[in-house]
């Protein structure tokens, strides 16, 4: 098969892969892994409005960050898996995808996916706060849907901390979004 086409197969999967955390919280139908890095890359276009950011590069970020998942799957600080080894699994997984289109395009996922795991620049540090926010705002939104209030705390206490030194939009996004949690205030339909 063409190593292009085996590219698109691998990122079909993530259409199709449910995120772990939210199957084992028993949600009804949770997000899957693609659903979750589209939004991201949403909030990358159209919500974080930074002239200070490149927000091509941020939307590129948000459409990486993930892929490796296409192969070992979503593994979460729950599934007995070491950060080490989960690491070298997404680095190996990321490697295996990107080899599979141009060698400048697979570069790039490449350099992306790493600059995402240091998290050092103005770009990777936002997506990781808008990967921390996605999660938190799914799981207040699957609290409202199934009718649920506050039976996903654990996923708003594991974020917390990582807020404090966000960007502003993610600290007025994180507090309209706790504010709504706190009075069960639904978003419109």
């Amino acid at each position: 098969m063409d190593t292009e086409l085996d590219f698109l197969n691998f990122i079909s999967k993530l259409k199709h892969l449910d995120r772990t955390g939210w199957v084992q919280m028993g949600v009804k139908k949770p997000e899957s892994v693609a659903g979750h890095m589209y939004r991201m890359a949403v909030m990358s276009a159209f919500i974080i409005d930074d002239p200070s950011l490149d927000a091509s590069k941020c939307i590129k970020l948000s459409l990486v960050h993930d892929m490796g998942e296409s192969i070992i799957g979503d593994i979460t600080p729950h599934d007995g898996v070491d950060v080490l080894t989960k690491q070298k699994l997404e680095v190996d997984a990321v490697s295996k995808i990107s080899g599979l289109i141009s060698k400048n395009k697979g570069e790039e996922i490449q350099r992306l996916f790493e600059e995402y795991e240091n998290g050092e620049t103005p770009e990777a540090k936002l997506v990781k706060d808008l990967d921390r926010f996605d999660m938190v705002l799914q799981a207040y939104e699957y609290e409202r849907s199934e009718n649920k209030p506050k039976f996903l705390q654990q996923f708003f206490d594991s974020t917390r901390e990582h807020f404090k030194n966000s960007h502003p939009k993610i600290k007025e996004l994180v507090s309209k979004l706790n504010d709504a949690r706190e009075h069960g205030i639904p978003f419109s339909q």
